[in-house]
């Protein structure tokens, strides 16, 4: 393969990645008016959906200015689903559940990254506890590894976890 080649292929699964995560029809700026003009704009989508429809979506700016714009629709009925995955999801939920794992998601978010510097923030513990934490959030997908010793929120995971941040201050 030559390297044309190689370049192309990136370019093409480039443009299949920002496909993905595009909002489509998206504007920046302030949201359309109206009290309720997410759930008119879901109307046709949960039409289509015996149950309704649940839909969770945002436009995030970092401190790192790094921005993110994401939708995901899901139907109802598969949202309750059967209950085959709901050790899955307890697990991704639970990652969640300690207040350190929080902070360390919100440090990560406004860019402090590395181990080290993470490990220097007071109040975290031990660095095996501090470990301990990062292969939690790991191991559940709300963080990857970036580079050696440095840590990042999946691009497809920054808005879902403002929604679930945002719906526990509620």
């Amino acid at each position: 393969m030559t390297d044309d080649d190689r370049l192309a292929r990136m370019e093409e699964r480039l443009a299949a990645l920002e496909a993905a995560v595009a909002v489509p029809g998206a504007e920046p700026g302030p949201p359309p008016s109206g009290r309720f003009w997410a759930l008119e704009g879901l109307a046709d989508d949960a039409a289509a959906m015996p149950g309704g429809a649940v839909v969770y979506a945002g436009r995030v700016t970092l401190p790192t200015g790094e921005e993110y714009a994401w939708q995901r629709t899901h139907a109802a009925d598969q949202v309750r689903g059967t209950g085959d995955d709901d050790a899955a999801t307890a697990a991704v939920l639970a990652a969640l559940g300690h207040t350190v794992r929080l902070r360390l998601l919100r440090e990560v978010l406004t860019g402090t990254r590395t181990t080290a510097q993470l490990a220097a923030l007071p109040g975290l513990g031990t660095t095996g506890q501090l470990h301990h934490h990062l292969r939690q959030l790991t191991a559940a997908g709300w963080l990857r590894t970036a580079a050696r010793g440095a840590y990042a929120v999946p691009a497809d995971r920054v808005v879902p976890l403002h929604v679930v941040l945002a719906a526990g201050a509620a």
